[in-house]
């Protein structure tokens, strides 16, 4: 860098989340899929388990929402993510970078907005792609059957 020439941080290093644009939100998220994810809460303990089904709105290759703007109509108990709301949603995979971002921390080395690359999220493992069944191809009654250890 030439003497003198200051970088200018990035948005998500200089901003509170409540004062991000909209567009500045929804670059936020990484798009590896695993919030759609269905999970189940254990009552008692709060812990949440992932399984390795998929909301039947979930591209699987590509980790994104099929009909994301309509997600909430057709599926009502989907969790919508807010910057008022997101301390709520400790269920996130640790790697989100909307919980890390809430919880003080760096967004990884593989986010888009960190490796200019949308395809790192990919690389590096981290999506879900090519690894959950779809919700309508098993009986939900089951979902316990599909936990996995952590999340995908």
């Amino acid at each position: 860098m030439p003497d003198g020439v200051l970088m200018e941080k990035p948005f998500w290093q200089t901003k509170k989340m409540i004062d991000m644009t909209r567009a500045q939100w929804e670059a936020l998220c990484d798009r590896c899929g695993r919030c759609c994810v269905h999970k189940l809460e254990n009552e008692d303990t709060g812990d949440i388990y992932y399984t390795r089904v998929a909301c039947s709105l979930l591209d699987t290759e590509e980790c994104q929402c099929n009909l994301y703007y309509q997600r909430n109509l057709l599926v009502p108990d989907c969790a919508t993510l807010d910057p008022v709301t997101i301390d709520n949603f400790q269920w996130l995979p640790p790697t989100c970078a909307y919980r890390l971002l809430s919880e003080g921390k760096p967004l990884e080395w593989w986010h888009p907005l960190v490796s200019n690359d949308p395809d790192t999220v990919h690389q590096s493992g981290i999506s879900i792609r090519s690894k959950l069944i779809p919700e309508h191809r098993i009986d939900l009654e089951y979902l316990e059957d599909y936990v996995v250890p952590e999340p995908l």
